[in-house]
């Protein structure tokens, strides 16, 4: 039997507040916002290029990035076809205000990276690899 092919991940971020989360997502970052908020668990669906985000409204609870929580870790990780689009899209939203948590720089592990932090508190790197050597090191 074939194995199924699996064409994309989709990130589910639970939210406080719902439409404030999303308005940041779309003013800050550029993502489309499609509302479900007649709906019996409220979300709204994110899209930007072939990224999608699922905000989910919280019943209960607090919101935590996985570094607070658990010492380390993204919450999710962007990857733009490009090192140079790593720096366009680092630019884009720097200039619409959005909170960078690092700079671009050049990871040890060979990937052109930042990290921004979004309206609740989330850390969500953003990276390509540059050097495939070095990220890869010897596949066997």
């Amino acid at each position: 039997m074939d194995e199924a092919k699996l064409s994309n991940c989709a990130i589910v971020f639970v939210t406080l507040e719902i439409a404030k989360t999303a308005t940041y997502y779309q003013d800050v970052l550029g993502f489309k916002v499609v509302e479900h908020y007649d709906r019996q668990e409220k979300f709204a669906a994110l899209y930007r290029d072939s990224i999608e985000i699922i905000l989910v409204q919280a019943q209960f609870g607090s919101i935590q990035s996985n570094r607070e929580r658990y010492g380390a870790g993204f919450d999710a990780y962007l990857v733009p076809e490009s090192p140079e689009a790593v720096e366009a899209f680092y630019k884009e939203i720097r200039a619409r205000g959005a909170k960078i948590a690092q700079k671009p720089g050049m990871t040890t592990y060979g990937s052109v990276e930042f990290v921004l932090e979004d309206i609740e508190g989330r850390l969500i790197g953003v990276g390509c690899i540059k050097n495939e050597a070095t990220f890869f090191g010897e596949i066997g």
